[in-house]
């Protein structure tokens, strides 16, 4: 596909997914010349969808939303993202720490010598409250080697045997959270001389999670273990730690029917709740998620059955979930793969996913001969993903309305998108190059910041008739809102960057 704007570069690149109609023709990149976009009869920009919980378009005018695209020198997959208060980015890979502190414009290698030296499995967190910066590195089935940083990545302590009393880990996550007055929450109200908030560590060993919670800031982690119930009947595999405001703790298995694993004790206990059987999920399957709002109402979504996005949602701190299942994107979309979420206040959410409207190649051969259904682990070679990403700032109304921009000027993927790591194909490559997941957050003023790893480069991004073959990269490419509406009302409509 031509792209609409001009093609991602380094360092950064601004691309206008949306524009405020009524400014119209005034649009395109931040850099450059700036062409406009055609439009259709409605005047909705091609790649721009306004739609309901149903996913069919509503009547409104899409939000105007601007995006920069920054290419951070090196491979990225599995990233995770994290913005501290100062707006240091973070930007973790495998076992790699890249911080920018102006906005993508640079970057550079802050991993700390007391940080690990290679990794299995990676993970990275910023704690939204402390500024606390956690690289996280699985080293073997064994442990984890976890070090942080409280100076924006200038200097590290770590910890090379950090995981907890259960050896043999694997898809490991951390988050932290506020401690609450039961549970592990009683032994936290005096550890918060130490350090603030708990920290959560989880991983999953052969068929069970396991979850420990830490009182001395993630050094030590030595309360825990295997999370009783649905988690250790149904497989080990999970999605990220969501905590709170009010403390509660959510933990997303990886199952057939979509579910939450909820502790309000600081994960002293837990019990789980499902959802979404009217639209169900398929296989494979990678990790649903969750995010909270500022009054912490839960939204959890997931890739379903028919592979569009869907959510649920709680308004009681996990207790109960509506049953009816939401579809965040557009029925244009008829793929999906690595959704992720985080929300402001109440019904503002961001929600990120790579997408396919290539909709014609339903019912022709997958990679296996077979009809293709939508599943990306299948995907004929004439199937291409983008980045999506969907904004909704009424997300708990009755009827929501989502305005979902293909953010991305070129394909992030082509072809199949390996989502069991024991049926991966060696197409000119391995199609797992783009791993397990990718990342969203938002900063302090409510700005959406994405972390992706970028399978389609170069020659593969500029050619028209790239192939799966061409598409074995994994650059880490990090997104961010540069102008349009803050996930945190007060903060109103957010303007670019001076320097970006």
């Amino acid at each position: 596909m031509t792209p609409r704007c001009c093609p991602m570069k380094s360092p950064a690149l601004a691309v206008v997914t949306v524009m405020l109609l009524a400014l119209m023709p005034m649009s395109g990149c931040l850099q450059g010349d700036k062409p406009t976009p055609e439009l259709e009869e409605d005047n909705i920009p091609e790649g721009v969808f306004v739609t309901g919980p149903d996913g069919l378009p509503v009547d409104e005018d899409p939000l105007p939303l601007i995006f920069n695209f920054s290419d951070v020198g090196e491979d990225g997959a599995e990233p995770s993202i994290g913005v501290t208060s100062s707006g240091c980015i973070f930007f973790i890979a495998f076992e790699k720490v890249m911080r920018s502190c102006d906005h993508g414009d640079s970057w550079e290698d802050v991993t700390g010598p007391l940080c690990a030296f290679q990794t299995n499995d990676p993970w990275g967190w910023v704690d939204p409250e402390t500024d606390r910066i956690f690289n996280v590195q699985m080293q073997g089935l064994q442990t984890s080697w976890i070090c942080w940083s409280d100076d924006d990545g200038e200097t590290w302590v770590g910890n090379p045997h950090d995981s907890g009393t259960t050896p043999v880990n694997d898809h490991i996550k951390l988050a932290t959270g506020p401690w609450t007055s039961s549970g592990y929450g009683i032994g936290g109200q005096f550890s918060q001389a130490f350090y603030d908030q708990a920290v959560y560590y989880c991983y999953n060993k052969l068929v069970g999670i396991f979850c420990f919670t830490s009182f001395d800031g993630g050094a030590t982690f030595e309360a825990g273990g295997q999370i009783i119930g649905l988690a250790t009947t149904n497989g080990g595999l999970h999605g990220a730690i969501t905590s709170a405001p009010d403390g509660t703790v959510y933990v997303t298995p990886r199952v057939e029917t979509p579910s939450v694993i909820v502790s309000k004790d600081n994960g002293l206990t837990w019990f789980d709740r499902t959802m979404g059987e009217d639209v169900g999920t398929p296989y494979p399957r990678k990790n649903s998620e969750v995010a909270t709002d500022t009054q912490s109402n839960a939204y959890h979504i997931w890739t379903g059955a028919d592979e569009g996005v869907y959510m649920s949602r709680s308004i009681d701190s996990g207790e109960s979930w509506e049953q009816t299942s939401i579809r965040i994107s557009p029925i244009e979309v008829i793929s999906t793969a690595f959704s992720q979420i985080d929300a402001g206040d109440p019904g503002r959410i961001a929600v990120t996913y790579l997408g396919s409207e290539n909709s014609s190649e339903l019912g022709e051969p997958n990679i296996d001969g077979q009809p293709w259904d939508g599943n990306a682990h299948y995907a004929n070679g004439n199937v291409s993903y983008y980045l999506y990403i969907t904004f909704s700032l009424n997300a708990l109304d009755p009827n929501p309305v989502f305005h979902t921009v293909r953010a991305s000027p070129d394909p992030v993927q082509i072809g199949s998108i390996c989502l069991n790591s024991g049926d991966c194909r060696d197409i000119g490559g391995s199609n797992r190059n783009l791993l397990d997941f990718n990342d969203l957050h938002i900063d302090r003023e409510g700005r959406v910041y994405i972390a992706f790893a970028d399978g389609c480069t170069g020659a593969c991004a500029t050619g028209n008739n790239s192939t799966p073959e061409d598409s074995r990269s994994r650059r880490g490419i990090m997104c961010f809102l540069s102008s349009g509406p803050s996930l945190l009302a007060e903060y109103g409509d957010l303007a670019e960057f001076e320097n970006a």
